[in-house]
């Protein structure tokens, strides 16, 4: 019998073993203590995905009860009032906004990288991915570079979950606490004086008597700094990682620049940071004979469905010349993440910048230390050590 576990620390560590056991003798699973289903197979989660009347959002995204967000959230929602929010505040990513950003995100990369470029060894997660993707999102939303480390450790918090338990830690409530708070205050200030970010945007669409509450702009700011910050953090993480453990594959990147948008996209498939997200059935589904009850909460397996060898040749090897398109890692559907333009943009800046300098690094897995969430997969720390690097040599801007 399979069991699946998304809380199991070993789980965290490596679940494409399990993953592997679910597609193929439990493709429809029920939990037989936790009582939740999850789907393993890619076309079953890319249908699901495509049928949100069925699988539907408004019950929350993480599998735990009770912890839903306090305000609303656009990844939470159904039509048509996902429809409509997501109209407004998608004019925050169009392509020409993420393009002008490339120049500061590079500008920061080079500053965060030249703090360490000499000394041989960093913390690729505390020295440089945690803070590059916070500094952004700061940026858009009007935080300040002193808020930012708190609001970092808050939401760090709120991800931690003590060994199968799906229950938020008391670090993780305080946590929450902080950031609504925190961007409670931001709204309120904004209000009284604008300035040039996403918040005051926001407010002047409320303003213009477009149906957008309080409340939505505090769970829009919520979701930002949450999965603009954390899950871009693991991806950089993850690819740093996976091209120590694929040393030819970081050579090819290091020999021909042009191959690090693709491989952007191959990391995402191969080690997605989100790994799963709930959904909530508004119906029974029968699938591969087991019948899935309405009312009942379960787990669409990103990670699985992006190794199932029904959809992927070789899914267990890393293969920067690979096309991964189609792959989940950014969901699919009405929910497609908003802001994987500037995952996409990040990663491949990051790694751009940081690749040359690291050279032929090793990561030190002794020191290394797993986030531990049943949704979100990376490190919470990743020492490398490398050749001390002259910070103004020369860099990859693919």
């Amino acid at each position: 019998m399979v069991r699946f576990d998304p809380y199991a620390y070993e789980t965290h560590e490596d679940p494409y073993p399990i993953y592997r056991r679910l597609r193929d003798k439990a493709p429809a699973y029920l939990d037989p203590d936790r009582g939740f289903w999850a789907l393993s197979r890619y076309d079953d989660v890319r249908a699901a995905l495509d049928d949100p009347a069925t699988f539907s959002s408004a019950g929350g995204i993480t599998l735990e009860r009770g912890v839903e967000s306090v305000e609303p959230m656009l990844i939470e929602m159904d039509p048509p009032r996902h429809t409509e929010l997501r109209a407004l505040v998608s004019r925050a990513f169009t392509p020409k906004r993420v393009a002008a950003l490339e120049g500061s995100v590079r500008t920061l990369a080079r500053s965060l990288i030249g703090r360490f470029a000499g000394t041989g060894c960093c913390d690729v997660i505390a020295d440089f991915a945690a803070r590059l993707p916070m500094a952004v999102i700061s940026e858009m939303l009007g935080v300040p570079a002193s808020d930012q480390d708190a609001l970092r450790e808050a939401s760090d918090a709120m991800l931690h979950r003590e060994p199968g338990s799906d229950a938020l830690t008391p670090e993780g409530l305080r946590g929450a606490a902080t950031v609504y708070g925190y961007f409670t205050e931001l709204i309120t200030a904004r209000r009284a004086r604008p300035g040039d970010d996403l918040v005051s945007a926001l407010l002047a669409a409320q303003e213009a008597g477009r149906r957008l509450g309080d409340a939505e702009i505090l769970g829009f700011c919520f979701l930002l700094v949450i999965a603009g910050n954390e899950t871009t953090t693991k991806l950089i993480g993850n690819a740093v990682h996976w091209l120590a453990v694929f040393a030819d594959q970081r050579a090819k990147l290091l020999a021909d620049p042009s191959l690090l948008p693709g491989a952007v996209e191959e990391i995402l498939r191969f080690d997605t940071s989100t790994q799963a997200l709930a959904r909530t059935l508004t119906r029974d589904v029968t699938l591969h004979g087991v019948t899935l009850p309405a009312g009942r909460k379960g787990l669409l397996l990103f990670g699985s469905a992006n190794r199932d060898e029904r959809r992927w040749d070789r899914p267990d090897e890393l293969d920067v010349h690979r096309n991964p398109a189609g792959h989940l890692a950014f969901g699919h559907g009405i929910h497609h993440c908003l802001g994987a333009p500037l995952a996409r943009l990040e990663a491949r800046v990051a790694l751009g910048e940081l690749l040359p300098v690291l050279g032929d690094y090793t990561v030190e897995m002794a020191g290394a230390v797993r986030v531990h969430s049943g949704n979100v997969r990376g490190f919470a720390r990743l020492p490398v050590h490398f050749t001390p690097h002259d910070p103004s040599g020369p860099r990859i801007e693919g």
